[in-house]
């Protein structure tokens, strides 16, 4: 999945993974060159689907213009990861 708009240096990702690991899903992101954050999410659907939504809208401060999210094969990734 890949967040647009004002989504670095507004605790995008240390909210993501914050609450992917209270939901127990599995992922990273990490902040792209062109000011997007990437992510990538494991886990049951609908703590999935939560994620999704707050991505939608994003931590206070965050101006979120476009979530563009795609199905992928399942790596079997553990724990969180930001970078």
């Amino acid at each position: 999945m890949t967040i647009r708009g004002r989504v670095q240096g507004v605790f995008f990702r240390a909210s993501l993974e914050r609450m992917a690991r209270e939901r127990e899903v599995a992922g990273s992101a990490r902040n792209l060159d062109d000011g997007s954050v990437q992510a990538v999410l494991e886990g049951p659907r609908e703590a999935v689907e939560e994620l999704i939504a707050f991505c939608s809208a994003g931590p206070e401060g965050a101006q979120v213009s476009q979530v563009d999210v795609s199905d992928e094969a399942l790596e079997g990734v553990k724990g969180f990861t930001t970078g």
